[in-house]
């Protein structure tokens, strides 16, 4: 009976604490979420070992007032309930309970039928699973968020088990199978699915011990994170007590899932802050404080690489202009050497901050950040959202918003073109900015899209040259080994030439020198510390990081409405965005007070209405594409990528 006074001491604490909160405090029936007919017509799926944390009601509404939420009792200590938990707990502590509950599971939630009490004392002593024969009852497929995100995860289950873990994210499954070195259709043995059932418990342990029970997001979700940063070898064969310390040093990154926007979105550079007298008086006494040293590293080589180039270029000119207060180096071909080495080269070498300049190196400089907090590191990229580590990016669908109404203004009736290369955050805001600009000038033309990402640079623009396109806007810089027709920029190609007229201008020189000046006057640390989210500078041509270029064939008239629109987004009064905008599959684009956020603008996974053309799919992509989308990507596309066999 003293086990099941203690039962009825944490029922009565989760009945308060949901009439509080003014929760139900009861048991959830199944009954009550769904017709009879459809729970009748469930299917048998029959005898397995379930999470005990997703039984959370009973099939019907009869017994519900007898346990709280939580499943513990709330009945007298005198009832003839009391008495035979009590019994059937006496038999679980001499034998265990042997007997499978039977279950009804719905959207991955299970609500018994037989079998409540034995429930309730099994969760009272924290086991893990329960058996149960289980019936299934399944949701309609209506194209709803949470009904796709449950059918990827019984695919998922089809693998290894029903004790598979449970993600609150699309495309999730897939990537966990990856990371356990499995195939996307490898079914486990059981064998395999028992040992699986060691790890989850075992990390399980350690993430409640560092206070997972308190976060909104299923444990799954701090699972990958792990899984990405220290690999499978940091968890087969781990103890509780091994996790523990490799995730709390993670605890931040996953504390950083719940946040409904996670990224803290800097639109500009803050003033810089002058050193105060105080300041000047004690650098007169101790001397100059020692040059900062920052380290510059990227994927390929300024030779073969116009983006390595450019950012390179931005680096020299740093460099001048901090002379003798900042220490830059480069290192080139980091994916060919190796990301994690070539990180691991620059700390060693005392370079207290370190910049990546592209997305595919983000990984290493995650794993990085978190390894060696003591120093700085920023990587080039846009959309992610990770708390060790800040990201950079211009606005450059500013000056796409330009170069599509130059465009616009050149087209008369004929379509336009435009090459996008892959379907990642801030591309996609780049086709819809360069569509909007053309409609703003030209409200009947049409913007054919295709992808270099499917099928190369190259096919792209012959299929829009076979549509009569010879306006056509290609990728934001030249790079090694392009041909004339596909190089970058806006520009007319015919059959036989092609003419340049616009193009979009990086000045990462402008990027890097603010980002010094507020390493050197530790803003960035305050930026840092003054909100728990990830930490994103999204700069425009009101900072000067972005331009538009045109060339000395366009005509005077449309280089004056370049300098308008230039000054109109500079001061905010143009803002490419606003409404009211509507998808090209007819759907209303909806925005605070006519205008996109920046949340929104970063996440499109839409296309403008005068866009022909559509987003393709994880499948479609070239082996290069895949990389990048799965480090990058829309979360539309990734959601198209499979964890297992189709239902």
């Amino acid at each position: 009976m003293l086990y099941y006074k203690e039962a009825v001491k944490y029922g009565q604490k989760e009945y308060r604490l949901c009439v509080g909160r003014g929760e139900y405090p009861y048991l959830p029936a199944l009954a009550d979420l769904l017709p009879e007919e459809r729970i009748s017509a469930g299917t048998a799926i029959g005898a397995a070992d379930i999470p005990t944390e997703r039984i959370v009601g009973t099939r019907s509404a009869g017994r519900v007032h007898a346990f709280a939420r939580n499943f513990m009792p709330l009945m007298p200590e005198t009832s003839e309930f009391a008495s035979k938990w009590t019994r059937l707990c006496e038999a679980h502590l001499e034998e265990g309970i042997r007997d499978p509950v039977k279950v009804y599971e719905y959207m991955n939630r299970y609500y018994v039928a037989e079998g409540n009490k034995r429930v309730s004392i099994l969760k009272f002593f924290d086991a893990p699973t329960v058996g149960a024969d289980i019936t299934r009852v399944w949701p309609q497929r209506d194209g709803d968020r949470a009904v796709e995100l449950y059918y990827e995860q019984i695919a998922l289950q089809k693998l290894c088990g029903v004790g598979a873990p449970e993600f609150s994210r699309p495309g999730s499954c897939a990537e966990f199978v990856k990371l356990m070195g499995r195939g996307p259709e490898e079914v486990w043995d059981e064998l395999e699915r028992r040992h699986l059932s060691t790890l989850l418990h075992q990390f399980r342990q350690a993430y409640l011990a560092q206070g997972g029970g308190d976060l909104r997001t299923p444990m799954g979700d701090a699972l990958l994170v792990y899984l990405r940063f220290w690999g499978l070898e940091a968890l087969d064969g781990q103890s509780s007590e091994q996790i523990k310390p490799r995730l709390a040093k993670l605890w931040e990154e996953i504390a950083l899932l719940q946040e409904p926007s996670p990224l803290a979105v800097k639109l500009d550079p803050a003033e810089e802050r002058r050193p105060g007298l105080l300041n000047k008086v004690v650098s007169v006494a101790v001397g100059a404080p020692a040059p900062l040293r920052a380290a510059f590293l990227h994927d390929k080589a300024p030779e073969r690489s116009a983006w390595t180039a450019s950012h390179e270029a931005g680096r020299a000119r740093v460099q001048e202009i901090f002379s003798g207060e900042v220490e830059t180096r480069s290192w080139f071909d980091c994916v060919e050497r190796g990301p994690a080495e070539s990180i691991a080269e620059a700390v060693a070498a005392g370079y207290q901050t370190i910049f990546t300049t592209s997305p595919v190196l983000l990984p290493a400089s995650l794993r990085a950040a978190v390894e060696h907090p003591e120093i700085t590191v920023f990587n080039c990229s846009v959309g992610q959202s990770h708390r060790y580590i800040r990201t950079y990016y211009p606005r450059m669908y500013e000056a796409k918003f330009i170069i599509g109404a130059v465009a616009g203004s050149l087209a008369g009736g004929e379509d336009l073109g435009y090459v996008c290369d892959y379907p990642i955050y801030g591309q996609v805001a780049g086709v819809n900015a360069f569509a909007l600009g053309a409609q703003m000038v030209n409200p009947r033309v049409r913007v054919d899209l295709e992808w270099s990402s499917v099928g190369g640079a190259e096919a792209a623009v012959r299929r829009l040259r076979e549509r009569g396109v010879s306006l056509i806007s290609c990728r934001d810089l030249l790079r090694a080994g392009d041909s004339d027709a596909v190089s970058f920029g806006l520009s007319r190609i015919t059959d036989g030439e092609q003419v340049r007229l616009a193009i979009p201008h990086w000045r990462w020189d402008v990027y890097y020198e603010a980002m010094l000046r507020r390493l050197r006057t530790r803003q960035l640390s305050e930026d840092y510390q003054e909100s728990p989210r990830a930490l994103h500078y999204y700069w425009g041509m009101n900072s000067g990081v972005v331009d538009v270029e045109c060339a000395p064939s366009v005509s005077a008239a449309t280089v004056r409405l370049v300098g308008l629109l230039r000054e109109s987004i500079s001061n905010g009064t143009c803002q490419p965005f606003r409404g009211p905008l509507f998808a090209n599959d007819g759907k209303a684009i909806e925005g605070w007070q006519g205008t996109l956020s920046v949340e929104q603008i970063i996440g499109m996974d839409w296309l403008n209405e005068n866009v022909v053309g559509a987003i393709p799919a994880y499948d479609e992509l070239s082996e290069i594409g895949k990389a990048t989308v799965d480090m990058v990507g829309v979360e539309k596309v990734r959601e198209t990528k499979k964890a297992g066999p189709e239902l």
